[in-house]
């Protein structure tokens, strides 16, 4: 478990919460599936319940299974993610899943959980999620949306946040600022120009291309709120540090629970590697600590060269 009984919240956090200090080191990629665990465990301390949601679960590198997300989850301690729903389209990924389902619905582990494997399409696979009658306006509810570039259409966002009509289902999503540039510049087809219409659910989408990375990844951001109304939509970076801290992604964590955030913060601190900072003086309001995190990656971005780094822009 990574977090200790002396770490978990002992009060109800709040957006204007002045408890979490400044991030001065990256998140590197490798931590992602870390990230997403650390915040899990807060996320089911609050809600003492839990289903998880991912649409593209199998390992993205079968040699390095302990950055496999979905195995991270189902390992967390206490066992309070109970439905758990793991999607892809591969049929190899499928099968992994289906190898960890096995693991992780062993007869002597307590308490019991329902683990559902669908191989396929996960733009068609989440509306059977959401009619399955197992997700209601009272079940805490997460989706995780790792997807590799165009693969997550606007349209499955768009169903899981109108899904419920009290707090909305909690998303991650992964916007693929290191190579989102050359990925549509490198579209051609029209079949390929559709795909990524579906994916950004609108046909401005080459208007991306050559924007800064913090502020594309904040557009996106915007749109969780305005279009899909969520009550906050933030940007977290995720560097690589094969690359010396360039941003590979930027995260998306859009919530309507007041808790949610700070405890966001609270994750990627303590991912990041910096735990150390709590319960120090100097403090920074919550805002601050935000746009603190977001520049950091913004900055990044710029070289002391007229030439950006790759997958920067030259505005940043």
């Amino acid at each position: 478990m990574l977090w200790s009984q002396d770490e978990l919240p002992r009060r109800r956090a709040g957006i204007g919460s002045r408890s979490f200090k400044s991030l001065r080191f990256p998140l590197w990629t490798q931590n992602k599936a870390r990230l997403i665990q650390a915040y899990l465990q807060l996320f089911v301390y609050i809600t003492r319940h839990g289903t998880y949601i991912d649409g593209f679960a199998a390992p993205q590198d079968a040699d390095h299974l302990g950055t496999w997300a979905a195995k991270l989850v189902l390992e967390m301690e206490p066992r309070r993610m109970r439905d758990i729903w793991l999607c892809d389209l591969s049929p190899k990924g499928a099968a992994k899943l289906e190898e960890l389902r096995t693991v992780h619905m062993a007869p002597e582990l307590k308490p019991k959980r329902r683990i559902t494997v669908l191989a396929g399409d996960f733009n068609t696979r989440v509306f059977e999620i959401l009619q399955s009658g197992r997700i209601t306006d009272k079940t805490a509810t997460f989706a995780l949306l790792d997807q590799r570039t165009f693969e997550c259409e606007w349209r499955s966002v768009e169903a899981l946040s109108r899904h419920k009509t009290t707090n909305k289902i909690e998303l991650f999503y992964f916007f693929p600022t290191g190579w989102i540039d050359r990925s549509i510049a490198a579209v051609r087809r029209p079949e390929k120009r559709e795909e990524v219409e579906r994916w950004w659910g609108r046909p401005d989408w080459a208007a991306l291309r050559g924007m800064g990375g913090l502020e594309r990844a904040r557009l996106v951001a915007s749109r969780f709120e305005q279009e899909l109304g969520y009550g906050k939509a933030e940007v977290f970076p995720i560097h690589d540090e094969k690359y010396g801290g360039r941003v590979m992604y930027h995260m998306i964590h859009a919530s309507d629970h007041p808790e949610a955030l700070p405890l966001m913060v609270r994750a990627y601190r303590k991912v990041s590697g910096r735990p150390d900072l709590e319960g120090k003086e100097e403090q920074l309001d919550m805002i601050d600590l935000l746009r603190d995190i977001q520049d950091e990656g913004a900055a990044d971005c710029r070289t002391e060269s007229a030439s950006p780094k790759p997958g920067c822009s030259p505005s940043l």
